[in-house]
Formats: C-alpha cells, structure tokens, sequence
C-alpha cells in the first residue's frame, strides 16, 4: 500500500525528531497522526510533559484470539559530537543503500516498520483472529521508564505474546534475554587527617571488605546455577569513587555495579546476597554500608520454539537460529505479566553498530522486515 518512497519517508522523518532520552512526546504525535490518516486511534501515555509512549490496538476481523504485543521504543542515546559525523545525525540521509542517522538501528527502523505493516494490515482488511496492540515506548535506554509505566498501568494485561523490534538483523530470533541489576554501594565513615588514621573510619576499607566478601560469595552462588542457554550469572563493578584528598581519610566512598542475571541466580537472589553481606559487615565494623537499587530489569525467557518464533520462521524463505541476548530490552517489563509468554525479538540493523557514530539501516532490510511483520502477525494470530 505504501510505495518504497512513502516508506523511507516515514523513518526518515523518525530520525529526524530528536529524541536523545527526551523529546518522545514529539515522535509519538508523529506516528498518532500517520495512524489516525488511516481510521486508527491511538492514546499518548504521558511519563511526563516531553515524553510520552503510545498505545494503539487493531482487531481482527476473524474474531477473538491472542493478543500480540508489538514494540519498540522511541527514544535514542545521544549523538555525541556531531562534527565527528559523516552524515547529520539527524537527517535520515541515504548513501550508498544504508540510511544515516542516530536511531536508525537502534530502533526507528524497527518501530517504523511495525507501525507500516499493522497499517497495511488494517488496509487489507485485517485478515487474523485476535488482537494487535502496538505499545511504543520511552526511556528505553536509560531506566526503561515507558515499559515499566505501561504495565503499571494495565495497557500489557491479557498479552500472549511480545515482538520487540530491536536490532537482531534478518539471520537470528532472539528468544530470551539476562536481567540487569543496577546498584550502588555506599560506605560512610568518618574523615580524618591520615596521619590520625586511628580517629577516623575509612569508607575506602570498608568498600574493600564489601568487594572481597561479595566476590566470594557471588562465585559460589553463580556457579553453582547455569542456565542453559543463557549461561552464569555475573557481577561487574563498573564505577568506584572515594576520598576527597590524598591527606584525608575517606570518609565516604560510592561503588556502582551491573549485575547481569538468569533465572536461576536471578536479581532478587543477588540482592539477597548484597544485603546478607552489607548485614554482616554493618554488624562488626564501624561504619556502614547501604544497598541502594538504581534499576532492576528481570530477566525475559520464553521456550525456543515458540509460537511466535515458529511465525517468523514460517515467513522466511531461511532457517535462522534462535538466541539469547547478552542485553535487555522492555521485555524485562513485559514479562512481569505472566510467568509464560512468547517471546521473539526481532528487527532491522545490526546491534553491532547501535550507539555509533554514523549508525546506520541497510534500506533494504529496513523494506524487508515490514512484510516479515506482516506475515509473522498473520502466522501467530490464526
């Protein structure tokens, strides 16, 4: 229905709506109206005045079924320093087959695509049983704010199954993905000259103990569980700060960390195992040392054959594996509905240069992945 020009428009105009972990509000209205040209009311969820995630759904017209969850998430990490790009970050320009512009991967392309195939599929009379809600996103990246408001909210209940545009390219499904824990540790002590040290408390000590005895602790819990597909559990301080001078006992010092879970050592486990810690320390020290949680994303697992990974399989004209993913996506939200859902992960653009400069969308791709949605949707709402 659309022509490959109305296409490239489309994501074009996507990139070039700002919207470096802000502004969504602006791209959401964009895709309001283009749905509503086509007799399809949508609703703004406001997280707050600038950003908004929007919520739309299109039934069937053979009748009650599953419900599929479409998404992706409107928001974008920064550019950076422009002047090091070849291409305008933002202008959505075609060189050589492959669009330019920070989003394009990581996930206009995606989220532009499904909203172009439920369209067409509204168009061509909406031949499938059940339901397709389309849930675009904000915050993504940094505190995926939009996908947490939205289950809150109720928008997710009654989902069977959730396909995710994030960049997987066209030759992997992923199915299943680790949590992410986002912590800080806090040690407070007690400055002193550090000729005095014995009339102080130092926070840098105390962080240390906590860093020994977690290390410890965590290898015995994470390798004594393995999931299968998606491996061990791990803990990676990421961030370390104390001290205000090289003459003075610290007298706090702040350590912040990424743990990236599977269900068998999940994040309730290592906060577990954090507080446990922290308690025992707390207990026999002078001092103290607090948990304080930034941001804890579940895991999201589904079976590898799927309902919903056998509907993409069945509209390719290729056998592509089936993954897990290092990362995590809003599923870690969406998940939390149910304990059993299906689950596919699927899009446009290589991961691989998400976040780059000069991010890139084969065009191509991009066109492709709109009639593979709009057979998978075809394929799982039977």
């Amino acid at each position: 229905m659309f022509n490959e020009k109305e296409k490239l428009k489309i994501l074009a105009d996507a990139i070039k709506i700002r919207t470096e972990n802000d502004n969504e509000a602006k791209l959401a209205k964009y895709f309001q109206e283009l749905l509503k040209k086509y007799g399809i009311e949508s609703k703004l969820v406001h997280y707050n005045p600038q950003r908004a995630s929007l919520v739309c759904d299109l039934d069937g017209s053979k009748g009650s079924g599953k419900m599929l969850v479409v998404s992706g998430h409107l928001d974008v990490v920064t550019a950076g320093d422009e002047s090091e790009w070849t291409y305008p970050p933002f202008g959505g320009e075609i060189h050589d087959g492959k669009m330019y512009g920070r989003g394009t991967t990581d996930m206009k392309a995606g989220l532009c695509a499904l909203i172009i195939a439920m369209i067409e599929l509204k168009e061509e009379g909406a031949n499938f049983k059940g339901k397709i809600r389309l849930a675009a996103t904000v915050g993504e990246e940094v505190g995926m704010y939009g996908s947490k408001q939205l289950v809150e909210e109720g928008y997710i209940d009654g989902a069977d199954g959730f396909l995710i545009a994030e960049p997987s390219s066209s030759n992997r499904i992923i199915n299943a993905h680790k949590g992410s824990l986002q912590y800080e540790i806090i040690a407070t002590g007690k400055p002193a000259h550090s000729s005095m040290p014995e009339i102080g408390i130092d926070s840098i000590q105390l962080m240390v103990d906590y860093i020994n005895e977690t290390n410890k602790r965590f290898a015995k819990a994470f390798n004594e569980a393995e999931n299968k597909q998606l491996g061990k559990t791990l803990n990676v301080n990421t961030v370390i700060d104390g001290g205000t001078q090289i003459n003075s006992v610290a007298g706090k010092t702040i350590l912040k960390a990424n743990a990236r879970c599977v269900p068998e050592v999940n994040n309730d486990k290592v906060v577990e195992i954090i507080e446990e810690v922290i308690s025992d320390l707390n207990s026999k020290n002078q001092g103290k040392l607090e948990l304080n949680i930034l941001q804890n994303n579940p895991n999201a697992v589904s079976e590898k054959d799927n309902d919903l990974v056998k509907a993409i399989l069945n509209s390719l004209d290729k056998k592509i594996p089936v993954e897990a993913l290092a990362g995590a996506t809003d599923a870690s939200n969406f998940g939390r509905i149910s304990d059993k859902y299906d689950l596919a992960i699927f899009g446009p653009g290589e991961a691989s240069v998400a976040h780059i400069i000069d991010e890139f969308v084969e065009v191509d791709d991009y066109l492709k992945f709109i009639d593979v949605y709009k057979n998978t949707i075809k394929n799982y709402l039977v």
